[in-house]
């Protein structure tokens, strides 16, 4: 790895070097030395370890990656804790408050609060501690253990020396207790049972001491290997244990037909069963798709899908910045589920019944029997007997609104579609009842003696007479009479109604209308009725 020079080698030479580099990264030679004597990791690529040409370097060294340029103000030394530095008789201006020290003021003081403190006491003044100041360099700004006093875990280990012994003792104590008590039943009875021997078998194995376990690194029987040499590089002077079971088989060797399962060995990875024909009882591999397809791996795949089609519909989720909340979501999506199927079931349910439960039928239900009797043709058509009942469509039926007995389309007539209770052609009237069909009849047969009528007076035209028409259009009775002043008021109140159409800012907010129509109204709406055809109906108004 850290060539002293440059110089020209050989073939043979550097075929050796080679070698010797690849026994120290496996452990089997001594790693190279520099000149203090330290071992360099043979690990080190050789472009680290290659000293620079203008150095001159005459042995293998890793001085010129280290830092050359020391500065003498970094130090490693560490804080002299608890130490004391001046103690004062009487208190002293800008001194703590509290214990009367001058190296802290009262709200930093780690004393106990005094009733009084050391400044209206002038007693009991704290020793000045002792500040000190360090400029540390790299290593003692990162050293976890600078200041460590290694002496201290000393005690640590005196106190488990000491509960060890004391254990030790206890149960020699008792072991000697015993065999006094057992000493004294043989001296006394002469002879112990089997029983009393078992007991006391068991008792002398409870109170043995722990100081004959067995090494459990004896009992492995793990296959060795060669004896490694300790390098920097790894490796240590005891045995290696090879912890790989012999009877596992590589799954690039279990079928060594070329034209079998893919291996690819990047990634280690065989996705196709490579044994597709073993008997599956026998085989315990069966390709990493298998894997992938089964057990917590669709699991996964449902958390991943869940967590990106929530985060598509504006969810604050993602899968790698926060996995608990997104298995929680996704735990908590899954029972709002299942509870809206369950809902969804229960009302399917509730609505059509549950033919798998456990609630009986009816007796006449299951047997189907009933004193009607029916008679069938040849093609199972009912010639007498029940009458057959008509599907049903998903739409509401015999649906009646507006006081009608019958559904809209159940009358035609004139290519017009209209209800059969009272023949109307319009779907959002109300029903008439026969009053309204005979109502439509007359005016019918009124409309067709009209016309009988226009077409006589058509072929012999009489001499126009000029007749006063009654409020709906029809001729003047003798013996109607329209008062005078009901007319006037009549008509002004026509002008004022015309008015407030003309203006919608004069038209009131709250309308009420009247049906009653007055024969004077009536009349007063025709004068002031604006005549389309009439030529002159501009210089009326």
């Amino acid at each position: 790895m850290a060539t002293a020079s440059a110089a020209f080698k050989s073939r043979e030479d550097h075929r050796k070097q080679l070698e010797l580099e690849e026994a120290r990264k496996a452990g089997l030679a001594p790693a190279e030395v520099d000149e203090d004597g330290k071992e360099i990791n043979p690990h080190i690529p050789q472009y680290m370890s290659s000293a620079p040409w203008y150095l001159n370097a005459e042995r293998p060294s890793l001085k010129h990656q280290r830092k050359w340029k020391s500065d003498p103000n970094y130090t490693k030394s560490w804080y002299d804790r608890g130490a004391k530095i001046f103690q004062a008789d009487k208190y002293r201006k800008g001194a703590c408050e509290n214990c009367g020290a001058m190296t802290h003021d009262a709200k930093s003081c780690m004393d106990r609060p005094r009733q009084k403190g050391a400044k209206w006491t002038n007693m009991h003044i704290a020793p000045d501690e002792k500040i000190e100041t360090f400029e540390l360099d790299y290593d003692g700004k990162r050293d976890r253990w600078n200041g460590y006093d290694a002496t201290t875990y000393a005690r640590v280990i005196e106190r488990y020396e000491a509960r060890d012994e004391a254990r030790r003792k206890y149960l020699k104590e008792q072991q000697l207790k015993k065999l006094e008590e057992k000493n004294n039943k043989q001296d006394g009875e002469g002879e112990v049972s089997d029983e009393d021997e078992e007991e006391e078998e068991d008792d002398d194995d409870d109170l043995k001491v722990d100081e004959a376990k067995v090494d459990e690194s004896k009992q492995m029987d793990f296959a060795k290997v060669e004896k490694r040499v300790r390098t920097t590089g790894g490796g240590s002077t005891g045995t290696v244990r090879n912890l790989r079971i012999r009877e596992d088989i590589a799954k690039y060797l279990l079928n060594l037909d070329v034209n079998s399962a893919y291996y690819d060995p990047k990634t280690r990875s065989m996705r196709e069963d490579p044994l597709p024909d073993a008997d599956p009882n026998e085989k315990f591999y069966l390709g990493d798709n298998q894997y992938r397809l089964s057990g917590q791996a669709m699991e996964f795949k449902q958390l991943n899908l869940h967590a990106w089609e929530a985060f598509d519909k504006g969810q604050d989720i993602h899968m790698q910045a926060a996995p608990s909340q997104a298995e929680l979501l996704y735990k908590n999506y899954k029972v709002i589920k299942e509870k809206l199927k369950s809902k969804v079931k229960d009302t399917i349910m509730e609505k059509y019944g549950n033919a798998a439960s456990e609630e009986e039928l009816p007796r006449e239900l299951l047997l189907g029997q009933s004193e009607r009797e029916v008679e069938y043709d040849r093609a199972g058509r009912v010639i007498k007997g029940m009458e057959m009942a008509l599907p049903k469509s998903k739409y509401e039926e015999d649906l009646f609104i507006n006081n009608h007995t019958t559904v809209w389309g159940s009358w035609w007539k004139d290519h017009q579609w209209g209800y059969k209770c009272c023949q109307q052609t319009i779907r959002n009237s109300y029903c008439t009842g026969s009053a309204g069909i005979e109502a439509a009849e007359a005016a019918a047969d009124l409309m067709k003696t009209n016309i009988a009528r226009k077409a006589a007076n058509d072929e012999t035209p009489a001499p126009a007479e000029e007749k006063n028409l009654a409020t709906w259009g029809s001729e003047v009775p003798d013996d109607l009479v329209i008062d005078e002043k009901l007319l006037r008021e009549a008509l002004k109140k026509e002008d004022e109604r015309r008015r407030e159409e003309r203006d919608e800012r004069k038209r009131k907010y709250n309308v009420r209308y009247n049906d009653e129509v007055t024969a004077e109204e009536m009349e007063a709406y025709r004068m002031k009725r604006v005549h389309h055809d009439d030529p002159m109906k501009d210089f009326l108004h």
